[in-house]
């Protein structure tokens, strides 16, 4: 069979055509086996959640401030963070929740206990038990690390389903500086609002005493407000940060370079 000149050429451009077409998606194949085999399997593995962009510090209406070691800086986040001294972890061999004083006691002598308190700051619609101003019985809140909307009813279930979280772990904080700090300035770092948001029960379980570059909020619409108050928190203590932690708030404030730092006053 005879074939003209022309005919070849439409033949070999047809053929170029395929093989550049077969390249680009090798090259789209291999790039996206990159992505999931540095980041995106971690992208994969945790599923999208949405919620509130912060959680509630203060309330002067019936709060009263606790006062912290230092002044929380004001200004950037990052700022802050680069203020912050750089170490390794301390010994936790000998940690001891109780020295950090009795849970959930009335440090700012409001007539409530901390716990109470940072319920009744953070639920909507609060109804007290019967005969008291105080003790939060029911509520409802936009829980801030899941990004679901709770309700909250007293008792052994719901107490477990609602806690309330240290912002920078009591544990982590004796590794980074708290040893040093007085038994009333732990006190205070226990019970100080600006360290404490009620959150999902599970959820704060498994942060346990983790720091950023262990645990971060589901919910990543919070994450910014929570590792620039993990900052406040710090400075205001005289804490440190690891290497690994001040990488992972940077990673983080990279996505809002201007979040400032959060202040209970």
């Amino acid at each position: 069979m005879t074939v003209s000149w022309s005919a070849y050429r439409r033949a070999r451009r047809r053929s170029r055509q395929a093989w550049g077409v077969l390249a680009v998606f090798a090259v789209s194949a291999l790039g996206a086996l990159f992505w999931f085999f540095t980041a995106g399997q971690f992208a994969v593995a945790e599923p999208a959640a949405s919620g509130p962009t912060e959680a509630p510090v203060f309330d002067p209406g019936w709060m009263k401030p606790v006062v912290p070691v230092h002044p929380v800086p004001p200004g950037t986040a990052l700022s802050a963070l680069d203020a912050l001294a750089v170490k390794g972890r301390a010994g936790k061999d000998n940690y001891s929740r109780e020295a950090f004083g009795q849970a959930w006691q009335d440090v700012d002598r409001n007539g409530c206990d901390t716990r109470n308190d940072i319920l009744r700051r953070d639920l909507t619609a609060v109804v007290f038990m019967e005969g008291s101003t105080c003790r939060v019985a029911a509520g409802t809140f936009h829980e801030p690390y899941l990004g679901q909307f709770v309700d909250f009813r007293r008792g052994s279930e719901s107490s477990r389903a609602v806690q309330i979280d240290h912002v920078v772990a009591l544990g982590d904080a004796w590794q980074k500086g708290a040893q040093g700090l007085t038994a009333g300035e732990r006190q205070s770092l226990a019970n100080d609002p600006l360290n404490l948001i009620a959150a999902d029960g599970p959820a704060n379980q498994q942060k346990s005493a983790g720091d950023a570059a262990t645990w971060l909020p589901k919910n990543k619409s919070i994450r910014c407000h929570y590792v620039a108050r993990q900052i406040s928190v710090k400075a205001a203590y005289g804490l440190w940060v690891t290497e690994a932690e001040k990488d992972a708030m940077k990673r983080v404030l990279g996505s809002c370079p201007d979040q400032q730092t959060v202040s209970a006053r």
